[in-house]
């Protein structure tokens, strides 16, 4: 699987995490200050990238956590038939299958932006 490390203190909003083995994106970061004998706690609010789902986190902040490596990529809709669509990545000229999503209407020749990571897709 394609991810690095990182303190959970280097985290953002907007950016990609690990949580419970699935890759996230951060919605919301908050952190509390020290108490007398413990550390800083971070608190992150996530949303799956490919399954959608809520999931949140709290580590200390100079806790170690995984980062997934996701990567954006163009692609041109080749064909739609159904519920599955081929789409032609413009860098590898590859050709790949993936699923219609419900709320985009997509057309032949239409160009579109998608993330992938390992070999989960989803269209942006």
């Amino acid at each position: 699987m394609a991810k690095q490390q990182t303190e959970v203190r280097d985290l953002q909003e907007g950016s990609y995490v690990m949580i419970d083995d699935t890759p996230c994106k951060i919605n919301a970061y908050s952190t509390a200050k020290p108490g007398k004998h413990g550390s800083a706690k971070a608190r992150v609010e996530a949303e799956g990238v490919f399954d959608g789902k809520k999931r949140s986190l709290s580590q200390p902040v100079d806790a170690k956590i995984w980062v997934p490596i996701i990567e954006r990529k163009q692609g041109q809709v080749v064909s739609v038939d159904g519920d599955d669509m081929q789409v032609m990545d413009l860098e590898t000229y590859e050709t790949i299958t993936m699923r219609v999503p419900d709320d985009i209407d997509v057309s032949p020749d239409e160009n579109i932006e998608y993330l992938e990571m390992e070999e989960q897709r989803k269209i942006v």
